[in-house]
């Protein structure tokens, strides 16, 4: 297994030093790009790159970084409460929540069976503006209360006022300290929130439900996720071979249904007895950003921005292939590329020269941008950072080129990470069916799971800005998830599918509330 990703690495890093090319060959051939400029230019650092070679790279690092941290880590591989996948079959109704840093969202979602899709019968979106994240304690959830209040009210006077309690799945995309599928303590929240003040501690459940009683609401908890848990959820409702899901945005998290035997007893903490008799499985959220340091090569300019964070190393995969990241390190290279190369004629923009004014949204408009004049991009460029003078054509060709280059290996490094997560789950699902990799001759102890394909092949819902929207990415890192396969384990269809998760958070939360009540009739 080895051998095959050490082959596509190459490729991934032979097509990310292409950019390093081109700032070679701009400033030894700059008539190639524009007239020369006079300007006095800084030396070119590029026959100093620090280049990490990939000869010894194996995809036992990954995926040892991930068997390790499944033992004995706090901060990755958690075991939620979540243990139970949807059936396909769960029906009903169900109250939706989703808190997320600028919108609160409240949903009835009706389940109907198998192949059936699910359906947003309501839904009302309330946008978190500063006042409300200045809500301070319970009145943060009084706020969430009184718009539950005002969509179930649309519904019928007496909804969610009978005798019986109206079940509410929450997707929380805040971290608490979790105690059951449908209770957490409050923790600090971070991103301006207020409402932590003077709840710390308490449970989050209680707190809201508590809430909903003032407004005269029959309201219960019944199952809290996280926004990787939810998409997981989502999309597992309408296809069983979900396993995994993955959030790519902003940032980046993978959640992954697995084996209980396999993670560290130490890690569970307190569980409702009998929970270890009846809970086989459980999905994990791996917060896949803190792994592949020290593994995936990195350029000077991954090395600048991860240098100059406020928290430098603590997450490598994030700082290079999320939204967040994209838009800083295609800076990085335009900026340097401005002083050795005398890209946009030697002058970097005031506005560019600040960290993270490079929005990857950019990036992605550029890339897409395949008109011979690329009039559109020196528009928005342009817009967004005042330049002393047009772009050339040459110059923003060049640019595009970097835009691909940064999103194409970002696009590569994500299919390492879920190719590695997917061995490992293959390790431990099939543990007999095992065989050496004739295509690792130098390292004999790597092995490659032979089972019968079915079994084997699994759905990844997708949710998030970036593998979604941005163009052409969700495609990029399927192709590269087809080769790592396709040589790793030979067969007429990849048996890893990318598969967007619209409205996951929401719909998620709904699946949750199903599969809980369904698994509570169970037990009664």
């Amino acid at each position: 297994m080895a051998a095959p990703l050490v082959k596509v690495l190459h490729r991934l890093q032979e097509l990310f030093q292409n950019v390093v090319s081109a700032l070679e060959t701009m400033i030894f051939f700059p008539s190639l790009f524009r007239g020369f400029s006079h300007r006095r230019k800084k030396p070119f650092l590029g026959a100093h790159w620090r280049r990490r070679t990939l000869d010894d790279f194996a995809i036992e690092k990954i995926r040892g970084q991930f068997r390790d941290c499944l033992q004995n880590s706090p901060y990755c591989m958690l075991p939620s409460y979540t243990h139970a996948l949807p059936t396909g079959s769960e029906k009903g109704t169900y109250l939706a929540l989703d808190v997320g840093g600028s919108t609160f969202r409240v949903a009835l979602i009706e389940l109907s069976g198998p192949d059936q899709e699910m359906r947003i019968v309501k839904v009302n979106s309330s946008y978190i503006d500063n006042t409300v994240k200045l809500l301070e304690g319970t009145k943060f959830f009084d706020w969430m209360a009184n718009q539950i209040d005002t969509v179930l009210k649309e519904v019928g006077a007496d909804y969610g006022r009978g005798e019986a309690p109206l079940p509410i799945g929450l997707s929380w995309s805040f971290p608490i300290d979790q105690t059951s599928v449908r209770s957490g303590k409050v923790i600090q929240m971070g991103k301006g929130f207020r409402c932590s003040d003077g709840t710390e501690g308490m449970d989050l459940g209680q707190l809201l439900t508590d809430s909903c009683r003032k407004r005269d609401l029959n309201v219960e908890m019944a199952a809290i996720v996280n926004d990787s848990s939810a998409a997981l959820l989502s999309r597992a409702y309408v296809d069983p071979k979900t396993r995994m899901s993955l959030i790519l945005g902003t940032g980046t998290n993978m959640a992954i249904h697995f084996p209980v035997h396999e993670i560290g007893k130490n890690k569970f903490g307190t569980r409702p007895d009998g929970w270890f008799d009846y809970a086989k499985h459980v999905i994990i959220n791996t917060e896949m950003s803190m792994f592949g340091g020290g593994v995936l090569p990195m350029s000077r300019w991954d090395d600048v921005l991860n240098r100059t964070h406020l928290r430098p190393d603590y997450q490598p995969l994030e700082y290079m292939i999320t939204g967040r990241y994209l838009g800083e390190i295609v800076r990085l290279i335009i900026a340097e590329a401005v002083e050795t190369a005398a890209l946009f004629g030697g002058e970097l923009p005031h506005s560019m020269r600040e960290p993270y004014s490079f929005d990857t949204s950019i990036v992605a408009f550029i890339e897409e941008d395949s008109s011979v004049s690329m009039a559109a991009s020196a528009a928005l460029l342009q817009k967004q950072h005042t330049f002393p003078s047009y772009p050339s054509v040459d110059d923003l060709r060049f640019v595009r080129r970097v835009c691909q280059n940064v999103s194409r290996r970002s696009a590569g490094y994500l299919a390492t990470a879920i190719h590695s997560m997917w061995c490992l789950s293959n390790e431990v699902e099939f543990p007999n069916n095992t065989k050496p990799d004739p295509l690792a001759k130098e390292s004999p102890e790597i092995t490659v799971v032979e089972s019968d394909d079915s079994d084997k092949k699994m759905t990844i819902a997708c949710d998030g800005t970036v593998i979604n929207k941005y163009p052409g990415f969700r495609d990029t890192c399927q192709n590269y998830l087809d080769q790592l396969a396709h040589q790793s384990h030979p067969s007429s269809t990849s048996p890893i599918r990318l598969e967007a998760a619209h409205e996951s958070a929401i719909l998620g939360a709904a699946v949750a509330v199903a599969v809980a009540v369904a698994e509570s009739d169970v037990q009664r």
